[in-house]
């Protein structure tokens, strides 16, 4: 007998009484089986009373930030699909149906909805220029499977949101998620959304150089966690070049003369040296703990069931745009 799977819909606020009636009824019209949650982050208007009359299940999480409502979220919703998408109606939720349906077809750990502009202006420039070299630094660093890195519109199997530890705060949560995916090397597929504009009354809270530098620092510090040996050996080949720079004159005064005649350079250039060697042996030591720690988050994943097809899969997709747009190589699909 086919089993049902369950499906949930989270949906961050902070100050949507705008828009969230609306995403709440593009989402029961579009999964009516799911459970819609709204998880209000700390407003001011009448966003709960909104969610509620549009009949969302709302739960608060007082701490600010949208990472913090994720990590919430996470631990106390437990479904086969869980879908996030925000609650400002800039993400086309019609299409919540194809997500939910590919990624029990794939069997996939996550489907991102790719953002394409429906009219000029939805994407603000600095955020676009940032999304592309924010996006080509995880690639560059993790893999080469995704093309929208800060995309808030996903479907994550249960076995990903179970295994993923959530730490991050505020906006940086995508760019989490992304490396989360990447560095296990989880199936994932793409699907190209509509992007638009906000409704009248609904500001962003985005804040183009604030999160840019905030989404850097993370990149730097999953880089320094994930990748310790690229890191450390990046330093210690800066460190020792700094060392050679000093140290190789004086080392030719000796061959010529016989005499350290500049001592304390000699010094210097040896202790930055010996530094450069030590930063390289820790880099070894933390990518073998790495190591194990990947292969604990592996057997987590492991331990949920790959998603079960959709009931409701037809065999046809609807909308606009090529579906999936990329997908993980084939070695990486669960068995």
């Amino acid at each position: 007998m086919l089993v049902r799977p369950t499906i949930a819909c989270v949906v961050p606020c902070h100050n949507e009484e705008a828009a969230v009636g609306k995403v709440v009824c593009d989402l029961r019209a579009a999964l009516p089986e799911a459970g819609i949650y709204v998880y209000d982050n700390a407003s001011t208007d009448r966003t709960v009373e909104v969610a509620r009359e549009a009949g969302a299940i709302v739960r608060q999480e007082p701490r600010k930030g949208k990472g913090n409502v994720i990590r919430r979220a996470f631990a106390d919703i437990d479904a086969d699909a869980l879908l996030l998408i925000d609650g400002d109606d800039t993400y086309d939720a019609s299409r919540a149906r194809e997500m939910v349906d590919l990624l029990f077809e794939g069997p996939y750990d996550q489907v991102v909805g790719a953002r394409r502009e429906t009219v000029s202006g939805a994407y603000r420039a600095g955020h676009a220029v940032g999304n592309k070299l924010l996006t080509g630094a995880v690639r560059s660093l993790f893999g080469n499977d995704v093309t929208d890195m800060l995309s808030g519109y996903r479907v994550l199997s249960r076995r990903f949101v179970k295994s993923f530890p959530a730490l991050s705060r505020e906006f940086e949560t995508e760019t989490e998620m992304t490396v989360h995916a990447l560095h296990l090397r989880l199936p994932m597929a793409e699907v190209v959304v509509h992007y638009r504009v906000r409704p009248a009354g609904s500001k962003s809270k985005l804040r183009t150089y604030r999160d840019g530098r905030r989404i850097l620092w993370v990149i730097f510090n999953l880089a320094r966690r994930e990748r310790p040996s690229l890191v450390h050996t990046v330093t210690a080949g800066l460190l020792a070049l700094v060392s050679l720079v000093l140290g190789i004159p004086v080392i030719t005064d000796f061959i010529r003369t016989g005499t350290v005649p500049r001592f304390p350079t000699a010094v210097l250039a040896a202790a930055i040296m010996t530094i450069a060697a030590l930063v390289l042996l820790v880099g070894y030591i933390l990518e073998s703990i790495t190591h194990m720690r990947q292969e604990q988050s592996r057997l987590v994943h492991l331990a949920y069931p790959a998603p079960l097809r959709s009931p409701h899969h037809t065999g046809q997709r609807t909308g606009v745009g090529p579906v999936p747009i990329r997908k993980a190589s084939s070695n990486s699909r669960p068995h």
